[in-house]
């Protein structure tokens, strides 16, 4: 009895999919729910599963072929393993031949095994010496010794450092020639995920207002409560305290005020959220995903710490549900993991706002009449001007920037 591998239900308005790549070739023996093929859709890899144990017999579409849901992948047969290859026919008995006998040859002398070399004695440095060397990253064994019974002295050392600082370095020198034109570039098909990123970031710029203001963050509170707190916090949740929750927290208190951040257009018509499903931007090999986590409001700092934890680890994996990335009311994308310093976040369609966070920079503020350096942060909001006005979003930022900087209101709402 022969059983058809089908494309399973993906999900609301998912109704194709690509083949990435074949878990099993055909003739392999499979078990029941073990993964056959590899699907991806907008957002997510997705497995299909043996529907029983069995034969792949055949395999209809191919890796970077397009199927629609419900449509057939192969066909999963009945059997242990693939047919056993019939065996080779033995070769027919020929005639000896007779062969001419070999003429003696005088026999090669034997060379004598060589004595392994004895491995170069290391120099000897007094301690004066060595810590130069090791200060600067001199080798010993680079450093010719003037001192009785061969030591390395500290004037050895420094004759080194001279003489490596007054060497010329190389010059590159392009290779001649012309370039081979096949090197000269490479083409690759855009994944699945990869297009339906470039037509959502485009589908941003094409339908909404978009604007971005800035404010900066100084970082000091939060940075003090996490030292004196992440051992106990961890110990007590399993999960370390890291900087999105507070973040997440600043983020609903400043939604609730300014709701239309949390909004979007639908048609003719504005639409508030009185829910908050925040969306963390997470970076992996494939492209950028946003799994979203639900009810953050409801959620203490252990619990967002955990859910922003676990949907890295399987973005990263391609273990993500399609369901963890559908919906959302607001994003927060981290650049500041990368290095950024600045930059202007886009939005994630059909939502009005996203906020970007960068790299932490200890520089100089004034303070109370005085300049001090502190660990400060720029903050980014992106928005849609046709739900939010520019007040709004200035309001928006401001109050998240005063929730960072007295993390005490995260824990009283303020």
């Amino acid at each position: 009895m022969t059983i058809e591998i089908r494309v399973p239900g993906l999900g609301e308005s998912v109704t194709e999919a690509t083949v990435g790549k074949w878990l099993k070739a055909q003739g392999d023996t499979v078990r029941a729910d073990e993964p056959l093929v590899e699907l991806e859709t907008d957002k997510v890899t997705v497995e299909v599963p043996a529907p029983q144990a069995g034969v792949l017999s055949e395999i209809l579409v191919q890796p970077g072929g397009t199927i629609a849901v419900g449509g057939i992948l192969g066909m999963l047969g009945e059997g242990s393993g693939a047919a056993a290859a019939p065996p080779k026919p033995k070769p027919l008995p020929s005639a000896p031949v007779a062969a001419p006998a070999p003429k003696p040859a005088a026999a090669a002398p034997t060379p004598a095994p060589q004595p392994p070399r004895a491995a170069a004695a290391a120099p000897i440095l007094s301690p004066s010496a060595r810590k130069i060397a090791e200060e600067n990253n001199v080798a010993p064994q680079s450093i010719s010794p003037t001192g009785r019974e061969g030591r390395v002295t500290k004037g050895d050392v420094l004759a080194a450092i001279e003489a490596r600082a007054n060497d010329p370095k190389p010059v590159y020198v392009p290779p001649s020639g012309p370039r081979h034109e096949a090197a000269r570039e490479e083409r690759v098909p855009m994944s699945r995920l990869r297009r339906t990123i470039a037509l959502r970031l485009k589908e941003a710029q094409n339908t909404a207002a978009m604007l971005t203001t800035f404010n900066e963050v100084d970082m000091s509170s939060i940075m003090h409560l996490r030292a004196a707190h992440k051992d106990t916090f961890e110990k007590r949740y399993g999960v370390r305290l890291g900087f999105m929750s507070f973040f997440v927290k600043a983020c609903i208190i400043a939604l609730k005020e300014i709701p239309s951040v949390n909004g979007e257009i639908e048609g003719d018509e504005m639409v508030y959220k009185n829910y908050y499903d925040i969306g963390v931007a997470v970076g992996t090999e494939r492209g950028l995903v946003v799994p979203v986590v639900r009810d953050a409001d409801r959620l203490n700092f252990a619990e967002i710490e955990k859910k922003v934890n676990d949907f890295g680890l399987r973005a990263r994996d391609n273990k993500l549900k399609l369901e963890e990335l559908q919906g959302g009311t607001f994003t927060i994308s981290n650049g500041g993991v990368y290095g950024s310093l600045m930059s202007t976040p886009i939005l994630n369609v059909p939502q009005s706002g996203i906020l970007g966070m960068h790299k932490i920079e200890q520089r100089p503020v004034a303070i109370d009449g005085k300049v001090e350096i502190r660990p400060m942060m720029y903050l980014a909001l992106s928005y849609d001007h046709r739900l939010v006005d520019g007040k709004e979003a200035v309001t928006f930022l401001v109050r998240v920037k005063e929730c960072l900087e007295a993390p005490e209101r995260l824990v009283l709402e303020l």
